[in-house]
């Protein structure tokens, strides 16, 4: 005989029958519930853990923008040195002991100036730093084995030449004809008589230049010594000589180059065509181009040899040091008084009492 079915559904869980009405006990959570709970437990700890990512990376990203520009491309090619000789010789690159550090700059000590061997070093710390951890250079198998590479090396003597008032004036007399030529000179001049730095020269924009019949007021909005962008305002005031005013050069090529707007100094192609923002090395091209023109060895200057030639000339004619780090900006009395002694030695009043 067959069942009749139930008018009522059958109660999922089981039910308790005691004294009185029965009680239904809900189940325990089953194991797929706490699969489930746990799988949402699992992503909302990933999520977490990939936004903390995300702001670690942000927050190192934010300390390596605290370094200038031309300092963040050398530390990284400073940093893949590292890291590839570490890989060859199956050393930890990162974090590194301090014995490994030590072998590295005793490895590229026969190949490398002392002052890029400090900068590799440099480079190896900030890496370190920015990832949290620490390395002490101050560790004798670091500090011992730089000192012995300073003793064995000797100081570092191929510093590039100043450039001097007399040269300055040979290079601008063998500047290219037409629009490059233009360029140059008013390169040339302001980076001489504004004491700037390659960087500071390839930053400036229209914007940032007031022209008046004293002179020319340029802002210097960011530079190494400002890396926060504070700005700087220097003067330029007008030349005695129409051939070597820094200011009629100046106004000459924005008139040539019909620049209104956007960066000062471009690039030109052969064609003579107008390019984009002059590079930081194009600035070193135009000073070596123009000094091998003059007759001059074209490896003695570099883009340096503008501003250090400014100071060196400036102390030479009698400029006080403070007068000086005004317009080269130097927040080290230390380096500026190098210039003016460099400028100064043939003035030396004690040698001159003897009369020889």
């Amino acid at each position: 005989m067959r069942r009749s079915k139930s008018r009522h559904p059958r109660v999922p869980f089981k039910v308790k029958v005691g004294p009185g009405k029965a009680r239904a006990h809900p189940p325990r959570p089953s194991a797929r519930r706490s699969s489930v709970r746990g799988a949402a437990t699992a992503t909302r700890l990933s999520a977490a853990g990939r936004r903390l990512a995300d702001v670690r990376r942000r927050a190192a990203q934010h300390a390596l923008n605290a370094l200038a520009p031309a300092t963040r491309r050398a530390y990284a090619v400073d940093w893949a040195d590292f890291e590839t000789w570490c890989r060859a010789h199956r050393l930890v690159a990162l974090p590194a002991r301090p014995a490994t550090v030590g072998l590295f700059l005793t490895a590229r000590a026969p190949a490398l100036k002392l002052a890029t061997l400090k900068r590799r070093l440099a480079a190896i710390v900030t890496r370190h730093r920015l990832i949290g951890g620490h390395l002490d250079c101050r560790h004798p198998a670091i500090r011992d084995v730089l000192a012995g590479i300073r003793r064995w090396r000797g100081a570092d003597s191929s510093s590039k030449q100043a450039l001097s008032p007399r040269e300055l004036r040979a290079l601008l007399r063998v500047a290219p004809m037409g629009l490059r030529g233009a360029r140059d000179r008013a390169l040339l001049l302001i980076g001489f008589a504004g004491a700037l730095r390659r960087s500071e020269i390839v930053a400036l924009d229209r914007d940032a230049l007031q022209v008046s019949r004293r002179g020319v007021a340029l802002t210097i909005r960011r530079s190494k010594a400002d890396p926060l962008g504070t700005g700087y305002i220097i003067g330029i005031p007008r030349g005695r000589n129409p051939g070597t005013c820094p200011v009629r050069a100046l106004t000459g090529w924005l008139a040539a180059a019909a620049i209104r707007r956007g960066p000062v100094f471009r690039g030109i192609d052969r064609h003579g065509r107008m390019l984009g923002r002059l590079s930081d090395k194009g600035v070193a091209r135009v000073v070596k181009r123009c000094a091998a023109a003059a007759g001059l060895d074209a490896a003695d200057f570099s883009g340096h040899s503008l501003r250090s030639g400014f100071a060196t000339s400036a102390a030479a004619a009698g400029a006080d040091l403070a007068a000086i780090m005004n317009q080269t900006r130097h927040r080290s009395a230390q380096t500026a008084r190098g210039y003016v002694q460099r400028g100064a030695i043939f003035r030396n009043r004690a040698v001159r009492a003897l009369r020889l």
